[in-house]
C-alpha cells in the first residue's frame, strides 16, 4: 500500500479502536463482561470490514479510476448490508450481549466513516502528475527535430 493509503487507514482505524475501547468499558459497566465482549467483537468486525473495503477501493482506484465512484458507493452499501447481516446472525447469541454488539457496531461504523472522510479531506494527494510531460513539451520536441 502506498504511504497515503496507509496513513488514511491509520487515521480511520485508530479513532475507531479508541471509540471501541471506550464502548467496551461502558458496555462492561452497563451489561457486564458479556457487554464488553460484544463491544470488542463489534469493534473488531468494523475495523476488519472497513479496512478490507478501503484496501479494495484503493486498488480499484489505481486499476480502474473510471469505476472509483461507483465502486465506492457499491462497497459502502455492501459493507452496511454485511454489518446488518452480522447483527441479525448474532441477535440471539449467548456468547456476548447482542445489544451492546449492535450499538457498538453502529457507533464504530459511524466513527470509521467520519474519520475516513476527515483523513481524505486533510490528505494532500496529487491528482495531477507533476513529472508527466505536457502536450507543449511534446510539440516542442517534435518542432526542434524538424
Amino acid at each position: 500500500m502506498p504511504s497515503n493509503d496507509v496513513r488514511i487507514l491509520a487515521q480511520a482505524a485508530v479513532p475507531t479502536a479508541a471509540v471501541g475501547a471506550i464502548a467496551a468499558v461502558v458496555s462492561g459497566v452497563v451489561a457486564g463482561g458479556k457487554g464488553a465482549i460484544g463491544a470488542v467483537v463489534g469493534t473488531l468486525i468494523v475495523i476488519l470490514f472497513m479496512g478490507i473495503g478501503l484496501y479494495v477501493l484503493q486498488r480499484t482506484a489505481r486499476s480502474f479510476p473510471q469505476l472509483f465512484q461507483m465502486m465506492g458507493l457499491l462497497l459502502y452499501a455492501a459493507q452496511l448490508l454485511l454489518l446488518v447481516i452480522f447483527v441479525g446472525l448474532f441477535k440471539s447469541t449467548t456468547l456476548f450481549n447482542p445489544r451492546a454488539f449492535a450499538v457498538v457496531l453502529v457507533v464504530a461504523t459511524l466513527t470509521w466513516i467520519g474519520a475516513q472522510a476527515r483523513a481524505h479531506m486533510k490528505a494532500k494527494i496529487l491528482y495531477v502528475d507533476p513529472e508527466a510531460p505536457s502536450k507543449d513539451d511534446k510539440s516542442q520536441k517534435t518542432d526542434r527535430s524538424s
